[in-house]
């Protein structure tokens, strides 16, 4: 499994990769994952590593210069690993996971299988690292448009990554899988509030809003504070448990327009404690503004039992469904009305609360989504030995 990224550091794409692993492990299957030096080595699953290159430390998400000469490592550390642990599949995650697993895939005649988990030429304009218009974006596409037919198989976070693919890139149909993102209903669970919120060092006579992710203006970071902005001129009483990285400037902004006291910034939290902090509050906002990118974090608001309400958009109601409370996209004046409203209405909380926790278990188990990994894996082996079987048949002949 290649991981072109600083594996793993609490963000969405990284629990992807771990939960995809760890499922798969569980099921029996062999895994070894291929990532940055940075981040930090999860129990059960075997990971091999970069060198240390002691100037490159970023954590978050994002494109980056650095990344050419770091995805060259990747390769470079890839190609003994293949010759030691024989695998049947590549799986790459990431469009230079993609990239790397073509070589590899020319090198080794393996089957590849990308895990796309978004437009690369949207994350770098999202990010701001170069414009919609500019030169750059140009040539971005056409790798982009390049890399997105090298795979064997496609397999997507998000039905509306199947449509973007479809039917923005012109990539066949039948070469693409949704497979969205999952939680695991036992580890992510309600707990009980009062020692969670004491944990936390969270007030208990207040209701608690969460948000746990990464913290930026595409994740609509920007909006949420707008929306705290307005709870407080409509005289709300709420306290926001907001949980990422990085946080300093949010601190400050937050501190310079007097949200602070109605606000607690956690930093970076570890994976393993999102159960307890995200069980201290009362419901959780989901206020990422990416029309096609996965919001992984829904699961976790989900299989906590905590209501949600999120900006109205494909990706949200394909996860929510019925069990989401929607506010327009990208107005932080209407989440603050929902959140009003929701906050004011306990019934309908513990509603919203039974319903979520149900539909997170119902449908969205890790344990499914290996299950149809597994299955696309053995197509796509099977496939490769029938195609290597025709070639030989046709040689004798």
């Amino acid at each position: 499994m290649l991981a072109p990224t600083p594996y793993f550091a609490d963000r969405g794409c990284h629990v992807r990769i771990y939960e995809e692993a760890r499922s798969l492990m569980a099921a029996g299957h062999k895994v070894r994952i291929v990532t940055y030096h940075l981040g930090r080595d999860m129990p059960g699953i075997p990971v091999t590593r970069i060198p240390t290159i002691p100037w490159y430390n970023k954590l978050e998400a994002g494109p980056s210069w650095h990344k050419i000469y770091l995805d060259a490592l990747l390769l470079f550390k890839a190609v003994p690993l293949i010759l030691e642990f024989r695998p049947h599949i590549i799986h790459a995650h990431l469009h230079e996971g993609a990239f790397i697993g073509y070589i590899l895939k020319k090198m080794f005649r393996l089957p590849l299988i990308f895990d796309y988990q978004g437009s690369l030429t949207g994350e770098c304009i999202d990010h701001g690292f170069f414009t919609a218009s500019s030169f750059a974006a140009r040539v971005f596409k056409r790798i982009e448009n390049m890399i997105n037919n090298f795979a064997d198989k496609i397999v997507t976070s998000s039905g509306s990554a199947n449509t973007e693919l479809t039917n923005g890139w012109g990539v066949p149909p039948e070469k693409v899988a949704p497979i969205i993102d999952g939680v695991d209903t036992d580890v992510f669970r309600p707990l009980p509030q009062d020692e969670c919120r004491e944990r936390a060092a969270i007030p208990k006579d207040v209701p608690v809003v969460a948000y746990l992710g990464v913290l930026s203006r595409y994740q609509g970071t920007d909006l949420l504070l707008d929306c705290i902005e307005t709870l407080r001129e409509m005289n709300v009483s709420a306290h926001f448990l907001i949980m990422g990285f990085p946080c300093e400037q949010y601190r400050a902004e937050a501190e310079a327009r007097g949200l602070s006291e109605a606000i607690t910034f956690t930093g970076k939290i570890d994976y393993k404690d999102a159960p307890t902090m995200l069980s201290a509050a009362d419901i959780a906002v989901a206020p990422k503004l990416s029309l096609t990118e996965a919001n992984g974090k829904l699961f976790n608001y989900m299989a906590c039992g905590l209501p949600v309400i999120a900006f109205d958009t494909p990706v949200n109601r394909e996860v929510l469904g019925d069990t989401g409370i929607y506010a327009r996209y990208a107005d932080s004046g209407d989440m603050a009305k929902m959140i009003a409203a929701l906050l004011s209405d306990h019934e309908a909380r513990r509603q919203y609360s039974v319903d979520i926790r149900e539909k997170a278990v119902n449908e969205h188990s890790w344990k499914s989504r290996s299950e149809k990994l597994v299955e696309l894996y053995q197509d796509i082996v099977k496939a490769g030995e029938l195609t290597s079987h025709g070639k030989n048949h046709t040689k004798k002949h």
